[in-house]
């Protein structure tokens, strides 16, 4: 069963017919689809503002996908988009607040400390089965507000310095506003705040460190809270969570994700014929090597301006000319890039002629 058939089935909502074809399928949760990626912009979200969850490097053969609130509890869906149908449909918890596009990404208006949570994005494939479930855990903050804005976020914030960080590198996750009367601190790798899952703990009240199950040899954390990593691996990339302990006992957690890029290869340009007639059509497709990268297209050396005539893949992986024109014809590249690096692939020529 497709989604495009449940979409249309009748004695139940499209959305319950959604439902309905996820649980005839034999496998729940799946492993994450490394090449889709989650993010929320901006990072670090106030109550009362707005906050947009994107997804990158959307795969190719797709033909609908949904976001959650939640890990795994897929009857709390907030809006489902069919890409063969170009509509959306709001979930059992939709509160109105939520516009999902068709790129995948989810805008939510006016955000409120409730929305505090995971949200799950997951992608349906063009059998009709889910490909990738990916989670991405959103903090919204509470503040005071001054003309609309946050006058005193006094809460623990964490930042990566550098922004990017590539394989073999270090980077400082900064820590703000700790507690004056700080006791403990502890770092964990991952969301979850379990003692298998603990880097390292800081006691100030003794200046001393204690490290925990998953420490490699290559964190040290300091008496200002921060937390270096050195000769990072792409499995060092995830979220990491600081548990700040007071001597008040009170208990205050912030997570940050960091993202470990690898140095982009030159990807590879494929076209389904090199020379075509006015009026046809032609397909370029940039192959890479790499996750986690984003593409874009070049003509003449210069970036394509793509027209009404032509069509993006959703991970501009792929160049559709509908309509060959005889002002098409020349060098195509495409680019593949990271916050890190970039590389671009040989040229590609397309000849154009009279029929």
């Amino acid at each position: 069963m497709e989604v495009s058939s449940v979409l249309l089935c009748s004695g139940c909502s499209p959305w319950q017919g959604f439902l309905l074809t996820a649980s005839l399928l034999t496998c729940w949760l799946l492993p994450t689809t490394a090449q889709v990626t989650l993010k929320s912009s901006p990072p670090q979200v106030v109550e009362g503002e707005n906050v947009l969850l994107s997804a990158d490097n959307l795969p190719e053969n797709i033909i609908a996908f949904a976001w959650y609130k939640g890990e795994t509890d897929m009857n709390r869906g907030i809006a489902l988009y069919s890409l063969r149908y170009t509509v959306s449909l709001t979930g059992p918890v939709h509160s109105g607040r939520e516009t999902l596009y068709s790129d995948g990404s989810l805008w939510i208006k006016n955000v409120t400390q409730e929305d505090t949570g995971f949200y799950t994005f997951r992608i349906i494939n063009n059998h009709g089965k889910i490909q990738s479930n990916t989670t991405l855990f959103l903090h919204v903050k509470s503040s005071l507000f001054v003309c609309g804005r946050p006058s005193n976020i006094d809460e623990p914030t964490i930042e990566s310095v550098p922004v990017s960080v590539s394989e073999w590198g270090s980077v400082l996750l900064r820590v703000h506003n700790l507690p004056e009367n700080l006791r403990t601190l502890f770092w964990y790798k991952g969301v979850l705040v379990l003692k298998k899952l603990e880097i390292a703990r800081y006691r100030t009240t003794k200046n001393t460190y204690e490290l925990g199950p998953v420490h490699s040899g290559r964190e040290t954390v300091y008496s200002n809270g921060s937390l270096l990593l050195q000769n990072v691996t792409w499995k060092d990339t995830g979220f990491y969570t600081l548990r700040t302990l007071s001597t008040d006992l009170k208990v205050e957690i912030t997570h940050i994700y960091l993202q470990v890029n690898k140095p982009v290869t030159q990807p590879f340009l494929r076209v389904t014929v090199s020379t075509v007639t006015v009026q046809s059509s032609v397909v370029f497709t940039c192959l890479s090597d790499n996750t986690g990268v984003s593409i874009r297209w070049l003509f003449k050396n210069r970036n394509l301006q793509v027209t009404e005539r032509m069509t993006l893949s959703p991970s501009n992986c792929q160049l559709r000319i509908h309509v060959v024109r005889r002002e098409d014809a020349g060098q195509y590249r495409c680019e593949a890039f990271n916050p890190i690096s970039s590389k671009t692939s040989r040229p590609v020529s397309l000849a154009v002629i009279s029929e």
